[in-house]
Parts: structure tokens; C-alpha cells; sequence
């Protein structure tokens, strides 16, 4: 048996810890820490004090180790759960969180492209739960990553002051559209009906489905009123698009200018559209910034119209996902 460590207490340290004998304030926990090392002062072994208090020797051992390192501050805070269970680290736990934070994010295993909880604690000699309390308390998560792309045009300043000029302050006698199309719309049909949602149990849909073709959704938002104008093709060539311009500017009072918001699609800009744009001296096109489509706010209708239509809809033919578009 190893030999017990020496509690030997000043008169300083002995005064609060046989206060907290007789408060009545004192936390039970804190009560019990008090009492295992005042009778580690004595030159008991832990199983007797074990015995005396009717707790684990483990527990004594642990908390008489915790004050031999770090006197009265060491029992005040509880031993973070987890830091040397199963495990033969014996750091300080305050630095050992330091360190899984640093290994955590700059630093990866030879064998994967991240951490997790029981590479990284088997690396450490220590529990996994404690890897999994300090990265929930840190707010890591190693096994997410999120997407991002940065655009590299070099007009992004000035377009995007026209785009969000736009926005906030349109020019009188005119109307603001945000124009873009959904495209490669699927009309899917699932192979079996699913099962309807009941206390318990989500809806069920099979993971198998029969593809009825696709469609393009051309949609043109207005910023003002929230209105959309919309039309279904089967193509998306500069013919499409310069119809449904066309069909946008027959439905919008002669007397309003009309500034179309899109972005750096080809066919945005092909010469056949820009010969119209010539002889139609009221609609003007503004194009966003590449890589940028959070700019224009007719995606935030395509995101809704997925969650709310697409995502679970079945469709049996493209006639009938064009009715519901």
C-alpha cells in the first residue's frame, strides 16, 4: 500500500476548518471535506477515517490529496467529474482543460481529421466525459464543420452598395424586384404512401422515390410589397429568361421604373437580353456580387418554399408540381 500523504495544519488553517464543524450554514459536502481533513491531521489512515465517517476510501484518499496540493482552495471547489477517472493523468484540472482546448483546436490525431471525445482522452490518460464536459462548456464540436465561401470579385464594394441601396432606399416612381430561378425542380413520387404522424411516432415517408421529370421556377420578389411573380419552364436559356422579364414588366403600371435585382448567371447577360434592356429604357438590371446570393432576398423565398412545400411534397406529375408552385 502506498504510503498516505502527511496533512500537517497551521493554526490558521486548523481555525476555519473546525468552524465549519459547528456551522450550521456550512454545505454537507463541504462538512464532510472539513472533517476527513482534520482527522488526516491526526495521522489516521484513510480506511480508518473511511470507517469513521461511513464513506469511500477512495473518496477520502482523493480530498486529503486534494488539500496536501492545494491546502483550504482545493476542497472550497469540487473535483471536476471525470478529469483522472480510468485514467492516469494528474494535472491540475484547471490546466488540463486549458491543454484540450489547445490540442482540440490546433492540432489533429495521425489517423483522422478530427477529435473525438475517446481519441483525445485515451491521448490525455484520462476520462471521456470530462473531454465531452470541456468541449460542451468551450462550445466545440469537432465533428461539425460549416461552409463558407468568400467572394473574390473585385466590383464586391460597389455592387453591393447598389444591391442594399436598393433595399433601403429605392428611387421614387419606381419598383424593386429581386429576380433569380429555382431550378431542376424534382417531381417526386414516393415508391409506398407513407405513414401519418401520431403521438409517439413522426411522419414517415420512404427513402426510395420514382422521378416524374423536373421544372424551373422563374420568381420575381417584390422588396416592397412581398408580392412574387412567378412562372414555370422546362428551360433556362436566355429565351426564358427574357420572357419572363418581359411578363414582369407587362405587369408593372407604365409609369413605375423597374430595377431587377439578379446575379452573374449567364444568361443574365447575354446579348440578346442586353439589346432589349437597350430599347426598354425603364427596367435596369443590377447584378450582384459573385458568390454572394445571400444579397439577393428572393433565395430567402426559394428556402421557404422548399421547407414548406418541396421537401416533404409528393408529386406524380410535373403538371401537378407546378399547380402547387
Amino acid at each position: 500500500m502506498p504510503a498516505q500523504v502527511q496533512i500537517n495544519l497551521t493554526t490558521e488553517e486548523k481555525q476555519p476548518l473546525e468552524k465549519n464543524l459547528n456551522s450550521g450554514k456550512i454545505s454537507a459536502r463541504m462538512l464532510e471535506r472539513s472533517k476527513i481533513v482534520l482527522l488526516a491531521s491526526e495521522s489516521l489512515p484513510n480506511y480508518k477515517i473511511a470507517e469513521k465517517l461511513s464513506i469511500d476510501v477512495n473518496k477520502v484518499g482523493r480530498w486529503r490529496n486534494r488539500f496536501a496540493v492545494h491546502r483550504f482552495e482545493g476542497i472550497e471547489k469540487d473535483l471536476p467529474r471525470g478529469a483522472n477517472h480510468g485514467g492516469k493523468n494528474t494535472e491540475d484540472p484547471s490546466k488540463l482543460r486549458s491543454k484540450i482546448i489547445k490540442i482540440t483546436t490546433q492540432s489533429k490525431p495521425k489517423d483522422a481529421t478530427h477529435w473525438t471525445t475517446r481519441t483525445l482522452a485515451n491521448k490525455l490518460k484520462i476520462n471521456h466525459s470530462f473531454v465531452n464536459r470541456v468541449w460542451r462548456e468551450a462550445g466545440l464540436k469537432p465533428h461539425l464543420t460549416d461552409q463558407f465561401k468568400v467572394s473574390n470579385d473585385p466590383c464586391f464594394e460597389e455592387k453591393l452598395h447598389d444591391v442594399v441601396g436598393l433595399y433601403l432606399n429605392p428611387p421614387e416612381s419606381a419598383v424593386v424586384f429581386c429576380v433569380d430561378e429555382k431550378s431542376a425542380i424534382q417531381t417526386l413520387d414516393r415508391t409506398q404512401p407513407g405513414l401519418p404522424m401520431k403521438p409517439g411516432r413522426c411522419g414517415t415517408l420512404t427513402h426510395d422515390y420514382k422521378l416524374h421529370g423536373t421544372s424551373i421556377l422563374f420568381a420575381a420578389l417584390n422588396t416592397h410589397t412581398g408580392e412574387v411573380i412567378g412562372e414555370c419552364k422546362q428551360k433556362h436559356t436566355d429565351k426564358e429568361f427574357l420572357s419572363f422579364i418581359k411578363t414582369v414588366e407587362k405587369q408593372t403600371p407604365k409609369s413605375l421604373e423597374l430595377h431587377l435585382i439578379v446575379d452573374n448567371y449567364s444568361t443574365h447577360k447575354h446579348k440578346k437580353v442586353r439589346r432589349w434592356l437597350k430599347r426598354n429604357k425603364r427596367v435596369h438590371l443590377h447584378f450582384i456580387p459573385t458568390s454572394a446570393s445571400w444579397l439577393n432576398l428572393v433565395e430567402r423565398f426559394f428556402s421557404l418554399l422548399t421547407q414548406k412545400q418541396l421537401k416533404r411534397g409528393v408529386f406524380r406529375s410535373v403538371t401537378e408540381l407546378e399547380n402547387r408552385l
